[in-house]
């Protein structure tokens, strides 16, 4: 089948970025035209495809079926013609990996990976971004990122990408110093505190769910929902609220005193962590060798006994 003669590059810059944020009016300020000019432009490409590349159906745009095909080669086109640009003008840019990764991970694994990598390819620049979970598999299928190291999602998220389990994250229940459940460690007692959970969405909310439902909690309402660290150790620090989290998380505050784990976590309570990467794309060499590190740095730890996280 040929290319039509329509298509032009406005179109798939218009349709990467609202695959990329989800919304046409958001994707029309990146691009700097009106929202009606980046809907026009959408419908002329779906047009031309004769298909529908967007379910449109709730608040957030989410690519369909053949969206998610489709942004597979729009973005490597993209990405192969920036890449060609940069060498034809001769201005070639400095290499670099982009990558997207938990804040856990960005608090323990990345930082001594990308320290041991620097030593061995000073010449890369490493571009590391934390998003939620599915954010950044969804930027990493329009070629925004190059690899993710975050959580195993659903398997609708994971379409066209491959995934290597590097280690599993622990769920902490966590409170102040002097919480009442510090002495007493009743985890049966949760429903009466204020509770903090992960939002619908993050992968880690599923398993802290499960965590609760196990101890007949299942019913328990949050009265906060985040993942993020400086709210959550503020509300916990100043209140009786309990916050189900990852450990990674809060594992330095946990150190150095500032918050209590309480009652059990173990392997049954896990969420597997792991690398993410575009299926039909081998990493090149230096993507490869942060492979190699990062991997290296996991299983250090493992061996010496110290959580990944």
């Amino acid at each position: 089948m040929s290319l039509d003669a329509r298509l032009r590059l406005r179109h798939l810059r218009c349709f990467e970025e609202i695959a990329r944020l989800g919304s046409v009016g958001q994707a029309a300020e990146i691009l700097h035209i009106s929202q009606p000019a980046a809907s026009k432009t959408l419908r002329e490409l779906e047009d031309m495809l004769d298909v529908s590349l967007f379910d449109r159906s709730g608040r957030r745009l989410r690519l369909t079926r053949a969206g998610l095909r489709f942004r597979e080669h729009a973005g490597a086109a993209l990405s192969s013609l920036r890449q060609g640009v940069a060498v034809v003008s001769g201005k070639p840019r400095k290499p670099m990996l982009r990558l997207g990764v938990l804040p856990t991970v960005a608090t323990g694994v990345m930082p001594t990976a990308a320290l041991r990598f620097a030593q061995s390819h000073p010449q890369v620049q490493l571009r590391v971004s934390t998003a939620p979970n599915w954010f950044l598999l969804e930027q990493l299928r329009g070629h925004a990122l190059d690899m993710v190291v975050g959580r195993l999602a659903v398997p609708e998220q994971m379409a066209g990408l491959v995934f290597e389990h590097l280690y599993s994250e622990q769920i902490a229940v966590v409170v102040r110093p002097g919480h009442p459940l510090v002495a007493s460690g009743d985890i049966g007692a949760l429903g009466q505190y204020p509770l903090i959970l992960p939002p619908p969405g993050a992968v880690i909310r599923t398993t802290a769910e499960q965590f609760l439902l196990a101890r007949g909690l299942g019913g328990l309402q949050a009265r906060y929902e985040s993942v993020s660290l400086a709210f959550g150790r503020a509300i916990v620090r100043d209140s009786d609220a309990v916050w189900l989290i990852s450990r990674g998380v809060v594992e330095e505050e946990i150190g150095l005193g500032r918050l209590v784990a309480i009652g059990p976590g173990g392997e049954d309570w896990t969420g597997p962590v792991g690398l993410s990467l575009r299926g039909n794309e081998p990493p090149g060499e230096e993507l490869h060798a942060l492979i190699e590190e990062i991997r290296t740095v996991c299983e250090g730890r493992r061996l010496s006994g110290i959580d990944p996280d």
